[in-house]
């Protein structure tokens, strides 16, 4: 039975790090779908997907199930990250091909097999809350959605209104003090859990009876390239299971430890063949 559906971005990435450049798969959806699978629920990814994949791509075929309007190769979003350490990353290029034209319309028939939606970053914010209206219509799972520091930022009214939209939210702590000023300061509401990544520091979980920080695991640190979406994934498979607050975002934090001492999304892909860093 279809267990979560993640709506998001496939991108290729350029890293450089440490002295080292690598071309890797790369995108907040596929963070989080990669991790959702690794902490075990059965996942389904709606992305833009290449009619022809690149080889770094065909690996994620073999832990996930990819699905979404086909487009063409030079159609893939690309980014180039520069880290400097510390947490602190530089967005250097930015070309987001055919990602804003997904829309709720090329959704599969199927939606309401699914019993957690996540709808990650998507451009504008507006984008988001479009889906989860229509998802809040034609399902009855749970809904699950994130954002990132432009959002955060420039659309602050747009991500409220989109947490306090959804049944479950993520954010990092730059994004959070955009938002409200503080984790303290974060409101839940009825049968709603937040979520607040603040790297080496670890995550803080809120609902509306609790308010609960997890310290993060030590990690020699490498490429910190979706730690956070990593973390929700996990959040949300060890949720699907039955677990607890504190069980999920323990999991969570020991995924993103983990990843953040490879290259882009190597540990997450681990094992799948093929798959390879271009250094």
């Amino acid at each position: 039975m279809p267990e979560i559906l993640i709506i998001g971005g496939v991108t290729l990435d350029r890293l450089h790090f440490g002295g080292r450049s690598a071309e890797m798969p790369g995108g907040a959806g596929l963070y989080t779908a990669l991790a959702a699978a690794r902490a075990g629920a059965e996942v389904t990814l709606f992305a833009q997907r290449p009619a022809l994949l690149p080889a770094a791509l065909q690996p994620i075929d073999q832990i996930i199930r990819w699905i979404g309007p086909l487009i063409r190769m030079e159609e893939l979003p690309r980014l180039e990250i520069v880290h400097h350490g510390g947490g602190r990353a530089e967005l250097k290029r930015a070309d987001w091909g055919a990602q804003p034209s997904l829309s709720v319309a090329m959704l599969p028939a199927q939606i309401s097999s699914y019993q957690i939606v996540h709808i990650a970053a998507l451009g504008p914010s507006r984008k988001q809350l479009e889906f989860l209206d229509f998802l809040r219509a034609e399902t009855r799972a749970r809904l699950s959605a994130g954002t990132y520091g432009m959002a955060a930022h420039g659309e602050t009214d747009l991500v409220r209104r989109l947490l306090s939209k959804s049944d479950l939210f993520f954010m990092n702590e730059n994004e959070c003090r955009a938002l409200y000023g503080a984790p303290e300061k974060v409101p839940a509401g009825s049968g709603q859990k937040i979520f607040v990544t603040m790297g080496a520091y670890g995550a803080w979980g809120i609902t509306p009876k609790q308010r609960l920080h997890i310290p993060a695991k030590t990690a020699d640190e490498l490429d910190p390239t979706g730690a956070g979406d990593t973390f929700c994934g996990a959040v949300l498979a060890v949720l699907l299971q039955g677990a607890g607050l504190t069980t999920a975002m323990e999991r969570g934090v020991q995924l993103a430890a983990a990843v953040v001492q490879g290259v882009g999304p190597e540990k997450l892909m681990a094992g799948a063949s093929g798959f390879n860093a271009l250094e």
